[in-house]
């Protein structure tokens, strides 16, 4: 069997079979079979480019006040392209429209409070209703993908090439410990489903967890259909106490997990609250350039990087840069977090006129605008849908979104 060549996100190369005796008839059917597997395998739905950005950045770790998700639309379509954006407005659900695009991903969300009605009294109305009239579906991942690990603070830092990055502000009561007891001969596989569910998973470690060996005990009833041991006799079983750690938010996923593959007909558990904070995710990031720069330096830097229109800051001190704290979009609530971890310089893009006050020995204080700031979140939505769907047609909008203006 020899393969024709093929284009890159085309069909895959399509069989030439040489069998001398084979009837034109069976020919066409495998033909036709080929090609129906074909394309079946380049038939993505939205719902598949969903779960893909909500497994990068689950929705649990969106902040209290805060919408993202689903807007607008049925994802059960199939997805003609993506079109992604900072901001959705008529102007970028018209570049969709042009392209023939039926999703759009944006940071921000269209959505933040409820509509008694919807008339296009408002750009917000007009835009919902012009999505819902040409079949888009309209996507935001805001605060869960400032607060996930690699998203938009990440992007922001990577531009600035920092190092030895770490979380500025890592989340609390984010964490659950999980005891549970297993039979000895059953721990490894209920062990590896755990860790299959999102358990164990602590700094760059995956797969932690304690197991200690010991003997359980119990006296199954009448009704019951115990996996061993006699009804109404007391039974002790060696058995291991497992205990791991997971993301509160994946409780039920984990619970799930165990009652599948647990051999008891009533296993037992406990779920732990937690005081840790959670490293691996939160506001903020904070990390360090490879060689310090001078103040002035690293401001040109940062307005270039950025194309910052009008970079503010506080008075210059003469301080040389290495450790760069920052946060996308409006950040200013970490500037003290960021002054007592030590941080040359915090990066932002929104800072009120009065948090400016008082801090020139502490740190450097640059204030880079919002939009200037996130932009580069689309170029994250960018990788995530290329490296899993390479066929589906993306694009970043060319529409600059940006509701300030400089003069």
């Amino acid at each position: 069997m020899t393969f024709l060549p093929a284009k890159k996100h085309a069909f895959l190369p399509m069989p030439v079979i040489f069998l001398p005796k084979i009837s034109d008839f069976i020919y066409h059917i495998l033909t036709f079979y080929y090609l129906c597997i074909q394309i079946l395998c380049f038939i993505m739905k939205i719902k598949e480019i969903v779960s893909a950005l909500e497994r990068f950045a689950p929705l649990p770790l969106q902040d209290g006040f805060d919408n993202a998700g689903l807007q607008i639309g049925l994802t059960d379509a199939e997805a003609t392209g993506a079109l992604l954006c900072l901001d959705v407005t008529e102007a970028v659900l018209d570049e969709a429209i042009a392209l023939g695009y039926n999703l759009v991903i944006a940071h921000h969300p269209l959505l933040f409070k409820g509509y008694k009605s919807i008339t296009g009294r408002d750009y917000v109305e007009r835009c919902i209703l012009k999505a819902i009239k040409n079949d888009i579906v309209v996507y935001a991942a805001h605060t869960n993908l400032d607060n996930a690990w690699g998203g938009v603070n990440f992007k922001m830092a990577e531009k600035l090439g920092l190092k030895n990055l770490r979380v500025l502000e890592p989340k609390e009561n984010a964490l659950l410990k999980l005891v549970t007891f297993v039979p000895v001969a059953q721990a490894s596989e209920v062990r590896n489903a755990l860790f299959s569910a999102g358990c164990g998973c602590i700094g760059n470690y995956d797969s932690c967890s304690y197991n200690v060996e010991g003997k359980g005990t119990f006296r199954a009833q009448e009704g019951t259909h115990p996996y061993c041991g006699t009804i109404g006799e007391l039974h002790t079983e060696s058995e291991v106490r497992l205990e791991t750690i997971l993301p509160a938010y994946r409780k039920a996923e984990v619970l799930q997990a165990l009652l599948a593959v647990h051999p008891y007909e009533e296993p037992a558990f406990d779920f732990y609250p937690l005081q840790n904070t959670w490293q691996q995710a939160g506001a903020g990031v904070i990390g360090e350039l490879s060689e310090p720069e001078t103040e002035l330096d690293f401001l040109k830097k940062v307005k270039k990087t950025f194309e910052v229109e009008c970079l503010r800051h506080n008075k210059l001190m003469g301080r040389e840069i290495q450790k760069v704290a920052l946060c996308g979009g409006a950040g200013a609530f970490l500037m003290p977090l960021a002054i007592r971890q030590g941080a040359d310089v915090f990066i932002t893009g929104e800072i009120k006129y009065h948090e400016y006050f008082g801090h020139e020995g502490d740190i450097l204080l640059a204030e880079i605008g919002h939009y200037e700031s996130e932009q580069y979140t689309k170029e994250i939505f960018y990788t995530i849908i290329r490296e899993l769907f390479p066929s589906l047609e993306v694009q970043q909008t060319k529409v600059n979104t940006n509701p300030i203006k400089y003069m």
